[in-house]
């Protein structure tokens, strides 16, 4: 158990240079914050704060304001701010968001943190809608950055409810995961995490570890006709959020035990990660990836799937590995080994960290190798395999034999002796 927690702050340490004076906004739903886990979960963000990750919290107050509407016997007209708010409903939605902002408040303080409740986010109504009035319902007119920053640079977390106001001290419900998206863009956040009681976006295999802003919208379109679930609602907000400027939005479940930690300081995450930037690249190896490139390579030869190769053979040719990165950390790699005099290449080397399998990196990898060779002019791409031959062929490579091969490389096949199929690609 020690050794896993020195493991896990190790990874942590790892990430912390590039997020240290930057803002994670951390959208918390009204049913985490009464979570047994919810200690723990302020406990984290207690963590990032030490790490000098700046943090503001936004919260929901549905699962609340459920709970106090049957203590007054009244039915409300909308539980996320997205109905039609009628005045009745808006009381009870004031008193349960203060509810709620003051246990987050409490367990801040518990843990030595700083926190204040601003009027940062003025509303505005969101009228008549389809012919609707919504009478108490708002949308984010704008959001007091300059207040907000000075919190922040101050040390102070901002705590910011479901609950705008107007100009003139009127008050406005308004939806916490569309808040949680003008509050990210304003401060320029690098994080917007969405917590809530379902975990990620999940299809039949699992929760999907990655979405790019053009699957979540597939996503959400395909299931638009459908009874919106709480997670695909906050996908939608993601895809927004990721389009107007927000790097990375993670959705996950806030009442796994360190699980925020485990999304935003890990390679692979619990939750589901929206991404607008190009989270994932294909790069030239460097020496510096000496290290990680020959322990993927180990897991190939252990895995018997590759040729072994010493430390000190593989920073001789490192020049001609290229890496697939995750978050700054190589996960796959690859090598193209160029024989000129036959106007060919070997594609070798092709492996993918067993935690990343199955999401297409093997794919980019060989469709950059020979995008690589093209650029370069040759004529074709060969590959020795002795359990990928059926992937290879899909891939439009056609069954060979040692003949085809460059003679130095022909000459090494017959020394291994591991009667690797050879399979051979024309480049158009």
């Amino acid at each position: 158990m020690q050794h896993e927690r020195l493991t896990h702050f190790r990874e942590i340490l790892r990430y912390v240079p590039g997020f240290r004076d930057r803002v994670f906004v951390i959208a918390v739903d009204g049913a985490v914050v009464e979570d047994d886990n919810f200690p723990n979960l302020l406990l984290d963000i207690a963590l990032l704060r030490s790490l000098s990750i700046r943090v503001a919290l936004v919260h929901g107050a549905a699962h609340q304001i459920k709970r106090y509407a049957e203590l007054v016997k009244i039915t409300p007209s909308d539980l996320d701010g997205t109905g039609i708010t009628d005045r009745e409903t808006l009381n009870v939605a004031i008193t349960a968001a203060n509810r709620v902002s003051h246990e987050i408040l409490e367990g801040l303080t518990a843990n030595d943190l700083r926190a204040a409740c601003p009027n940062a986010v003025v509303a505005h109504p969101a009228g008549i809608l389809g012919g609707v009035d919504h009478l108490f319902t708002g949308k984010v007119e704008r959001v007091d950055t300059a207040l907000l920053q000075t919190l922040l640079e101050h040390d102070i977390v901002p705590v910011i409810p479901p609950i705008g106001i107007d100009g003139a001290g009127a008050s406005y419900r308004l939806n916490s995961d569309a808040v949680a998206v003008e509050i990210a863009k304003s401060l320029r956040a690098v994080k917007l995490v969405y917590l809530n009681t379902e975990g990620g976006v999940r299809d039949a295999t699992g929760v999907i570890r990655q979405l790019t802003v053009q699957e979540g919208e597939a996503l959400v379109k395909k299931h638009r006709a459908e009874r919106p679930t709480e997670t695909l609602t906050k996908l939608a907000h993601a895809v927004r959020a990721a389009k107007e400027g927000v790097e990375r939005i993670h959705i996950i479940d806030g009442r796994e035990q360190e699980g925020l930690l485990g999304e935003v300081f890990s390679n692979e995450g619990i939750g589901t990660l929206i991404h607008a930037n190009e989270y994932q690249a294909i790069r030239a190896a460097q020496k510096k990836d000496v290290r990680a490139v020959f322990g993927l390579i180990q897991q190939g030869v252990e895995n018997d799937e590759l040729v072994k190769r010493t430390r000190a053979e593989l920073e001789k040719i490192i020049g001609d590995y290229f890496v697939f990165e995750v978050d700054r950390n190589p996960v796959a790699c690859a090598a193209l080994h160029v024989y000129p005099e036959q106007n060919m290449a070997e594609l070798a080397s092709v492996f993918v960290d067993e935690r990343y399998e199955n999401q297409g990196i093997g794919a980019k990898l060989i469709r950059f190798a020979e995008d690589e060779a093209r650029r370069r002019g040759l004529a074709k791409v060969f590959a020795l395999s002795t359990q990928a031959i059926g992937y290879f062929v899909q891939k439009g490579y056609a069954l060979g034999t040692p003949d085809d091969l460059p003679p130095a490389r022909r000459e090494k096949y017959e020394q291994h002796k591991r009667k690797s199929q050879v399979l051979v690609k024309a480049l158009a």
